[in-house]
């Protein structure tokens, strides 16, 4: 992400500088069956955690994923209920639809395993400041990122994806995958190199979910 869009809005957060060389795995769009369970298995392979973004539609329709996230240790952040775009939806529509996602969490048979997550990311990274600003008063952190594969781009090839993510990792980056149909291909190719790759250079990936 430019750094002077950055600029423009710093109260949302684009990395996490630290000391301990943790580098932040995102997950958007899920859960659904074909590809959010590979996920957590290859994440659960390489001893990783992440944090999954996850639509609140999918959540009512795979519980038992969304049970599985939560059990591994992984966080979960708030992406609307219906993969809303900020710039083509009203304000209080927004916002109403995104504590429709906290009442789908509260209201799971798997409520008890749900963390009360003030994390959320805009889906398409589209949010208007009167939206933003309205969550923030709500509590809510506002997540957006550092380093985005395009792993969802049928027109980026599965090398140029790794790419766009090993060129430009350091400590604190926030990456951006995606748990969805139109990413599993590029992210199937991915995400296992870049684990590697973490790995290789030390970076931390054990405890490295979002808080």
């Amino acid at each position: 992400m430019p750094k002077f869009v950055q600029r423009i809005y710093p109260k949302r957060i684009w990395a996490l500088p630290n000391n301990e060389n943790k580098v932040y795995l995102t997950f958007d769009d899920g859960p659904i069956p074909e590809v959010t369970p590979w996920v957590l298995d290859t994440l659960k392979k390489y001893n990783a955690k992440a944090t999954f973004f996850c639509i609140g539609d999918n959540i009512k329709k795979h519980p038992e994923i969304f049970q599985r996230i939560i059990s591994e240790g992984h966080s979960v952040g708030n992406h609307t209920f219906h993969h809303l775009n900020g710039w083509k939806t009203e304000t209080q529509s927004y916002v109403d639809n995104v504590l429709l996602f906290k009442k789908e969490i509260q209201s799971t048979r798997y409520s008890h395993l749900a963390p009360r997550t003030s994390l959320f990311r805009p889906p398409y990274g589209k949010i208007t400041s009167k939206q933003a600003n309205l969550l923030q008063q709500k509590g809510y952190k506002i997540v957006m990122w550092s380093v985005l594969s395009y792993d969802y781009d049928a027109s980026v090839s599965e090398e140029k994806c790794l790419q766009n993510v090993l060129q430009n990792i350091d400590t604190g980056t926030i990456i951006v995958f995606h748990d969805s149909i139109k990413a599993q291909k590029n992210l199937r190719y991915v995400l296992p190199k870049v684990l590697e790759y973490c790995i290789k250079n030390n970076f931390s990936l054990n405890k490295n979910a979002l808080i």
